[in-house]
């Protein structure tokens, strides 16, 4: 088993090598960052956020995901401006048309709240970072979106990351140190 860490783009780069097993314990010491580790290298595939603690099997980063990765590949620290106050607009379509909501707390039904559909076309990140899930209660796919990345500005919804399949969105929460 070998450890590499390499800054790459002005990330840091995790990776590990187990002579063909594969990886299922994951352990973060890392102060007050908060990372997101990806399914695949250079940044790519499903995306996860990672806070400091174990995570001894891939449900515990994985949670109820559309679909269980084993292992991550790559990881980059969380791009944040302010972590205490988050600000977030929603809108229906790309482009940022069509109806908006204002966030600035956690929302574990969109729907809930009053948005009328189960789909976000475009949002925009006014300050701190947001983990915005597939599905209700926090499940599904998750997009993390940032303040400092993009201009804060997700014009498309394949703004979002490489592996985002749609502009399903029904629950968002805050990215919190």
């Amino acid at each position: 088993m070998t450890h590499h860490c390499t800054k790459f783009s002005g990330h840091w780069k995790a990776s590990t090598v187990f002579g063909g097993a594969h990886w299922r314990h994951l352990g973060l010491a890392t102060g007050n960052k908060l990372w997101v580790g990806y399914e695949h290298s250079a940044f790519q595939g499903q995306q996860f956020v990672l806070e400091r603690g174990e995570y001894p099997r891939w449900e515990a980063w994985s949670g109820s995901n559309a679909y269980h990765i084993e292992r991550m590949t790559s990881f980059r620290p969380i791009a944040c401006a302010n972590h205490r106050e988050c600000r977030m607009t929603i809108y229906e379509r790309e482009n940022f048309l069509g109806r908006k909501g204002e966030l600035s707390d956690d929302y574990p039904s969109l729907q809930a709240m009053g948005w009328c559909n189960n789909e976000v076309g475009s949002l925009r990140v006014q300050s701190g970072a947001w983990v915005c899930y597939q599905y209700p209660g926090y499940r599904g796919f998750q997009y993390i979106m940032e303040c400092d990345r993009h201009s804060g500005e997700y014009k498309h919804w394949r703004e979002w990351g490489s592996h985002a399949q749609t502009f399903q969105v029904q629950s968002i929460r805050r990215i919190q140190q």
